[in-house]
């Protein structure tokens, strides 16, 4: 850390804003190549299809996008400028991400010299992380209103990784300058259960959950709840990516349990990251299930599931209770902004959790100072308490669906 802060500040922005600029080509390339309705080579790194050489300027961040004009009898007119303006934004956003994090924003002033610069570095290297998966989300969402498994998924992975190698990274309860960040207990204090087999059995089972959730099956109920599952067990092999996620399961089993056998910050960290994965993952397709149940048809799609998994892998479970509650007024501003721009009325849900993270990420000591009173007052009753909003959530969208019926 030394050689970074030898460094003066502005030239580490400008060398941030040039690798910004070029990460954002690479997200262009995964928001039009990832996509799985419509996949487009839009980005100067996909191969189009007309058989059309690109020019070596073409791959020049942002101003590539000038002379990649040409394509718009193909591409469509305008195709142009919201690659362009990604691009800029991660430039940009890096930067200012790097200056408030670096700067401390997310400790009080009185406490900033006391925290290592390590620490700091860690926390905005995971930050800008989970930013690049879900600026792809988003846009893929926009588009297509589906998020691959194949951004969620490494994303995960990628989180569980950062968090077992660096606890230090995750959102700190700054109060005590504890990482992994507080747990569910007044005291603030790590349990002493969750170090033993107890602990591992708990982990273990977040994380083949999750892997059970991403696995491709069929679930079909015309023919009976027992039909169902004979259904869904039989079909689960007979999809080659199963066999893959089945490895998966075995590999991420026994780097968690070696994770445990070292125990420490590392158990520690890895564990608060699996929790999250559950608890966000659990509550949206908690959502999904029961609000589908009340109106008849699909309230949201399994993507944002696994999106809110891979974001609290990142961001701790109480992180992602918050983002959840939060969400639902990032969504209002950005649907009245996509109406007036594109007449769409259809919503996405994933950028709705996307802008909420982003927005917990940014102004986590603000948000957690008034917020960690209630989650120490509550404590264990939160599980409790998420679960009634639920059922009152279904019963106003079954009276919403009643309503709707009787107009239509």
């Amino acid at each position: 850390m030394n050689l970074i802060h030898n460094i003066q500040l502005e030239a580490r922005l400008a060398l941030l804003f040039l690798f910004g600029i070029v990460l954002g080509g690479q997200l262009n390339r995964g928001i039009y190549g990832l996509a799985l309705i419509n996949p487009r080579p839009i980005s100067p790194w996909l191969s189009t299809n007309d058989g059309a050489g690109r020019r070596w300027t073409d791959y020049v961040p942002v101003i590539g996008w000038w002379g990649l004009r040409r394509e718009v009898t193909v591409q469509g007119p305008g195709f142009w400028i919201r690659p362009l303006m990604v691009e800029l934004a991660m430039g940009i956003g890096l930067g200012a991400l790097y200056w408030w994090e670096i700067q401390a924003s997310l400790y009080p002033e009185s406490q900033r010299s006391d925290l290592a610069s390590a620490t700091l570095h860690l926390q905005f290297l995971s930050h800008g992380i989970l930013i690049s998966m879900m600026v792809m989300a988003t846009f893929i969402d926009i588009d297509e209103k589906t998020i691959p498994d194949s951004i969620t998924v490494p994303g995960t992975l990628c989180g569980l990784t950062v968090a077992a190698l660096f606890p230090s990274s995750l959102l700190p309860n700054w109060t005590k300058f504890e990482s992994p960040p507080l747990w569910l207990t007044s005291t603030h204090e790590w349990p002493i259960w969750l170090n033993t087999a107890a602990g591992l059995m708990c982990g273990l089972a977040c994380f083949v959950v999750w892997c059970y959730a991403i696995i491709p099956k069929v679930w079909w109920t015309r023919s009976g709840w027992k039909k169902a599952f004979v259904y869904l067990l039989a079909s689960i092999p007979r999809y080659r990516q199963s066999w893959w996620i089945f490895c998966l399961a075995g590999a991420g089993g026994t780097a968690i349990t070696g994770v445990w056998f070292c125990g420490g910050q590392s158990w520690q960290g890895l564990f608060t990251a699996l929790v999250g994965l559950a608890f966000g993952g659990g509550l949206v397709w908690a959502v999904r299930i029961m609000g589908s149940a009340a109106l008849g048809q699909e309230a949201m799609g399994f993507g944002d599931v696994t999106l809110m998994a891979m974001i609290g892998t990142f961001v701790g479970w109480q992180s992602t209770l918050v983002i959840f509650f939060l969400a639902p007024f990032a969504g209002l501003l950005l649907a009245v902004c996509q109406w007036i721009v594109t007449g769409r009325r259809d919503i996405p849900y994933g950028p709705f959790l996307c802008i909420a993270t982003l927005t917990i990420v940014i102004f986590w000591l603000p948000i957690w100072t008034y917020c960690q009173e209630l989650f120490q007052v509550l404590g264990i009753l939160i599980p409790g308490l998420t679960v009634i909003c639920l059922i009152l959530m279904t019963g106003m969208l079954l009276v919403w669906r009643s309503i709707a019926e009787k107009f239509e």
